[in-house]
């Protein structure tokens, strides 16, 4: 294919999907500010909070979504809806402002997803992130900055099933995200929560983080991670996942060494940085079964959690309901402890 075929290509593929993409307004109620600079001579400010209560609405933020069902279902980051006090609104490509409502937010990847009341929507087909190829073109949109409507770039795919820590808003904590796609496409703050594209037209991934400081490195996060969202959400009103209510972290040869470990794999159960943290959550499925801090998950239902593999994965395998065992070792000793996932909420 010549460049000017390419060109076209990409031309179309953004014609096709454009109806498809949203912008999303993020609005607070905060305290009204005054002028006060002609009723004040002796005020050094020109400004001042009102005392009265008063508040007015103020724009916080902006991002991108996209539509998945006709009769308004949208997806986007977790990280651009995050805020519990906000309201949101959606603005379509036509130019059309819906009020939204935030429907869930995935416990475990970047993914919400909101409603607004509109049907006959124009929903983007999903593709399949796991055909995804190193070297493959692919396309964002979104609202670049939370100004600038349908922004689109394009890129390739650079790397897959990348695991990155990244703080995904403004003061936020950081989050790990596992198998996410690398990109050289440009990732802001605007058009994250917007699709990936390939060249027929289809969200392979949806836009979520950039690494700051580092050029042309941005991540997405794999559409297959959220199809079971959509599903969850369009058979049961929520998103379901399984919940067994620990921390830990991943053993590796250098964590071995530094905490004269017995094995070099498996999952630590320890608590993380944050004051009052738990290692073991109270009343949790962990917990129920007996399962302690400084314990070390070497196996769940007989899978090593050795080389790739990760706790999380595993445990994501499986559904609320099932009946899992842990092969863990606590001081030196082997224990198998069987426990019930329920869900998380």
């Amino acid at each position: 294919m010549n460049s000017h075929d390419h060109d076209k290509v990409i031309i179309n593929t953004v014609k096709k999907v454009a109806p498809s993409v949203v912008s999303i307004v993020i609005s607070k109620y905060m305290p009204q500010i005054r002028d006060v600079s002609s009723t004040s001579f002796f005020n050094p400010f020109m400004f001042d909070i009102a005392d009265d209560g008063a508040k007015q609405k103020v724009k916080v933020g902006g991002g991108s979504g996209f539509i998945v069902h006709p009769d308004g279902l949208i997806l986007t980051n977790k990280h651009v809806v995050s805020e519990e006090d906000a309201e949101y609104m959606v603005i379509t490509n036509d130019h059309k402002e819906l009020p939204a409502k935030v429907l869930s937010r995935d416990p475990i990847n970047d993914i919400a997803m909101l409603k607004v009341e509109a049907v006959g929507l124009p929903a983007l087909e999903l593709g399949d992130s796991t055909q995804l190829e190193l070297g493959q073109t692919v396309i964002a949109i979104g609202n670049a900055l939370g100004m600038f409507s349908n922004s689109v770039s394009k890129g390739i795919v650079s790397g897959l099933a990348r695991t990155i820590s990244a703080s995904l808003s403004n003061g936020g904590h950081m989050e790990n995200l596992r198998g996410v796609i690398q990109t050289d496409v440009a990732i802001n703050q605007g058009n994250s929560g917007g699709p990936l594209l390939n060249l027929d037209g289809q969200a392979i991934a949806i836009n979520t983080a950039v690494i700051f400081g580092a050029q042309n490195i941005g991540f997405s996060i794999p559409i297959n991670l959220a199809k079971s969202d959509i599903n969850d959400i369009l058979k049961h009103g929520r998103i379901i996942k399984p919940y067994i209510g620990l921390m830990y972290t991943m053993l590796s040869k250098e964590a071995q060494e530094k905490y004269n470990l017995p094995v070099d794999h498996g999952a630590l159960v320890m608590r993380d940085h944050l004051p009052d943290s738990k290692a073991v959550i109270d009343k949790s499925p962990a917990a129920k079964a007996g399962v302690k801090e400084n314990d070390i998950i070497t196996a769940i239902n007989g899978k090593e959690l050795a080389g790739d593999a990760d706790f999380s994965d595993l445990l994501q395998a499986c559904k609320v309901g099932d009946e899992i065992e842990l092969n863990i070792l606590r001081k030196d000793t082997p224990h198998k402890l069987k426990l019930t996932l329920e869900e998380r909420t």
